[in-house]
């Protein structure tokens, strides 16, 4: 399999285009954005280098930045738009190996589950059609398989005045029968497909199989995957048949049948080279197990950054759907260094992060554009989720002014979380509405910088208990 198949669809996704994608979203940010463009792009490039490919290593990257100002948005975003296998992680949840906390190659291990599930869901999608054809021919079967066996049962258990001899009721099976073929194969598909014989009882066999996996200590996925495949080795104990609605059967079967057509050693190939030339790892919250030149810190936490240095650097870790290398996967890392300093940071780790872009705080403005200017703004959101209920809210520039200069004051005010005070904000400002919709439908509510003044105190510093009640 060649690794190049996997990053085709990527020919014309240039950086500026993927900027560009990313300000759908995103506002500002630019530097954080296009380090993260080229990136990407140098992957795609790297495949196309020839033998060089693999000593070409991903750059990867420092973001460093206050909450809420789009860092973990930019990576989820830009695994979205080259569907790549991605998985965000705290670094605070993992500890020095011997201490309580979870293994680092625990990150890649997750990691080839989403890239699984991801292949997987492709792959039930591309066989859904085959799936559906050959549910169609076995309830077909079935639904003839029970009408031959009513008409076998009435030919042979009527009871005729005057007890009939049995070459009667032989003739009357052989009508029965007769009778059943005059509706062949053709008409009992169209019927199927109308829809019209849904609520027929019908049996059929489902699969069964071993549910059983052995789960073994971190390390040892070698022996684990070993298990398993020895235990998917046993045969089947034959399906047992079940009696239900073809409705109901037609929804078992066509999730059985495209699992069946799914080839699982070649879905598991598939994965590990996702992963291996696409995949995308977001550590959050790296700056929590770096020790400061003033604070000590706990011994596990610090052993964490030398725990996480091979797996930046690459190595191979074992998973129980096979060996792993991340040498080329992209680790992009984020903090806000709050209490300490890039410079803090493990000299090898920092080498092996070095791309570092900063991103700024959010101003008023930015929530204005967040607000109006994304797809999939707030303001469009909450206006799809009244529209359920006949209820169209529009907003007016200045309502979502109004709305942004009180979330940026409050993250002045008190702790500043960025972005995601729009949604306190905004929760708060459309309460009343979304607890009493269902009194205004037919309304068009219009909020403007008079409402949002009503619904929410304007004068921050005279609002002393606003804190209480907006996070």
């Amino acid at each position: 399999m060649t690794t190049l198949s996997l990053d085709t669809h990527q020919d014309a996704l240039y950086p500026e285009e993927i900027v560009k994608r990313l300000d759908q979203f995103i506002i500002g940010q630019t530097d954080a954005k296009k380090a993260v463009a080229i990136a990407i792009r140098n992957r795609w490039r790297r495949l196309r280098t020839g033998d060089m490919q693999h000593e070409i290593h991903p750059k990867n990257i420092l973001m460093i930045g206050p909450t809420g100002v789009g860092k973990t948005e930019i990576a989820r975003r830009i695994a979205t738009i080259i569907n790549a296998p991605f998985i965000k992680i705290e670094a605070t949840k993992f500890t020095e190996v011997g201490y309580v906390g979870r293994d680092v190659d625990s990150i890649i291990r997750d990691l080839m589950a989403v890239a699984i599930d991801k292949l997987k869901e492709a792959a039930l999608v591309e066989h859904q059609a085959q799936a559906e054809k050959n549910v169609t021919d076995i309830i077909v079967d079935a639904l003839m398989k029970a009408d031959m066996a009513d008409n076998h049962e009435a030919a042979y258990t009527q009871t005729l005045p005057g007890d009939i001899a049995k070459d009667d009721s032989d003739t009357q099976h052989t009508q029965s029968k007769q009778k059943s073929k005059k509706h062949g194969r053709a008409w009992y598909q169209s019927q199927y497909t109308a829809g019209k014989l849904d609520d027929r009882i019908i049996q059929i066999e489902t699969k069964s199989s071993i549910g059983v996996e052995i789960m073994t200590p971190a390390g040892m996925e070698d022996i684990s995957s070993q298990l398993n495949n020895w235990l998917q080795s046993i045969p089947a104990e034959k399906g047992k048949h079940t009696s239900m609605k073809v409705a109901d059967a037609r929804q078992s079967l066509i999730q059985e049948e495209a699992q069946s057509l799914i080839n699982e050693e070649q879905l598991k190939h598939q994965a590990i080279a996702s992963v291996e030339q696409n995949g995308i790892v977001f550590i959050d919250e790296i700056d929590k197990v770096i020790q400061s030149a003033t604070h000590s810190s706990e011994v596990s936490r610090e052993g964490v950054q030398r725990d996480l240095l091979p797996l930046i650097e690459g190595t191979t870790v074992q998973t129980k759907y096979g060996s792993v290398n991340t040498d080329h996967i992209l680790f992009i890392t984020s903090g806000a260094f709050m209490g300490v300093q890039p410079s803090d940071m493990a000299s090898e780790l920092q080498g092996r992060l070095p791309i570092r872009v900063h991103l700024h705080p959010l101003s008023a403005d930015d929530f204005s554009k967040i607000l109006s200017c994304t797809q999939c703004a707030l303001t469009q959101q909450y206006a799809a989720l009244l529209k359920t209920e006949n209820v169209d809210l529009q907003f007016t520039d200045d309502g979502i002014h109004a709305l942004a200069s009180i979330a940026f004051k409050l993250n002045e005010r008190s702790d500043n979380i960025g972005a995601r005070r729009l949604h306190a904000v905004m929760e708060k400002c459309l309460e009343d509405i979304a607890f009493n919709a269902h009194h205004h439908q037919d309304e068009t509510i219009i909020i403007d910088a008079n409402y949002v003044e009503q619904a929410l105190p304007t004068h921050i510093d005279e609002a002393e208990d606003l804190a209480k009640w907006i996070l």
